[in-house]
């Protein structure tokens, strides 16, 4: 199948479901990895050691929602033998290549929508974790940020987020920070880490990072290792508007999808912000963890 071909059939197969909150592909005990606690509000996680049969180029989901994501431009080169936590096997590799539009990354979007992700549309909070390592001293030539992953917002063009971890220049700096918006079209708020962004994920080191995102009361927060990291909001205005009467939630459309490694998550796409990274683990949840929570998870991870 080409790739313009496989991209229609990642839309087409999430569109199919018919209930986008039922259990697709976790088991009953949920998968491997995930600290119980978690299961119920994981709507999406990518492991790399689930292709999908007849197409390995696409990965399987193991939250509840079965919304499975593409390799882009790399395909099954981009699973790769790496370690991130004890039990793991393949990792996702993702960066800049030599040519035009073909940037390794990862995800799925659809301008309608993608109605697995239906558990983020009119939600009150979401997480975004994951383990990370990165191979390149600082954004690709002609950017400011190096993305991570995160959530589309419901009128995102491929590059718009609802919640999203990455590395963007905060006046002159780069910084690891987290980046929300509530509402669609609306102003962005973004929580930016104290600590050199150097230090918090060392070059050719394994991270576990994590973002949490809060939009009823208009909080953020990021952690690494399952710590929480010191940080500042960038603006001290209300960007998400939830200054009046609540409750505070997203705006009511289905997010257009998930992007992994840089922006535009579909084949033969406009490259921006890549990472020259290994992955692993990514978890969408549709709350907003607490510290306590977030800790948990770490721990339940590197104790295999």
């Amino acid at each position: 199948m080409n790739r313009a071909g496989r991209a229609l059939a990642v839309v087409a197969a999430v569109l199919a479901v018919g209930d986008a909150t039922a259990p697709v592909n976790a088991s009953a005990a949920g998968p491997p990895g995930v600290h119980p606690a978690l299961r119920d509000d994981l709507v999406a996680y990518y492991d790399f050691d689930h292709p999908v049969p007849g197409d390995p180029a696409l990965e399987r989901d193991q939250g509840r929602s079965g919304t499975e994501i593409e390799l882009i431009n790399g395909g099954v080169a981009q699973r790769v033998a790496d370690r991130a936590y004890p039990g793991g096997r393949k990792v996702l590799r993702t960066g800049p290549k030599n040519g035009v539009n073909d940037d390794w990354k990862a995800g799925i979007w659809s301008a309608g929508g993608v109605r697995t992700l239906r558990a983020f549309n009119a939600t009150a909070g979401a997480t975004t974790m994951g383990w990370f390592k990165r191979d390149m001293d600082g954004p690709a030539a002609g950017f400011n940020a190096i993305g991570l992953t995160g959530v589309l917002s419901g009128d995102s063009d491929g590059h718009a987020v609802r919640a999203l971890l990455e590395l963007i220049d905060v006046d002159g700096t780069l910084r690891l920070v987290a980046l929300g918006r509530r509402i669609d079209g609306g102003d962005s708020q973004t929580f930016a880490a104290d600590e050199d962004w150097r230090t918090l994920l060392p070059k050719g080191q394994w991270v576990h990072l994590a973002a949490t995102f809060d939009f009823t009361n208009g909080t953020m927060a990021l952690y690494r290792d399952g710590k929480p990291v010191p940080g500042f909001y960038t603006r001290d205005d209300d960007p998400w508007l939830v200054n009046g009467l609540g409750p505070h939630v997203t705006t009511a459309t289905d997010p257009r999808g998930i992007k992994i490694g840089g922006s535009f998550p579909w084949p033969g796409s406009a490259d921006r912000n890549p990472c020259d990274c290994r992955m692993d683990a990514l978890m969408f949840l549709s709350r907003s963890l607490s510290s306590r929570e977030v800790a948990n998870q770490y721990r339940y991870m590197i104790r295999g």
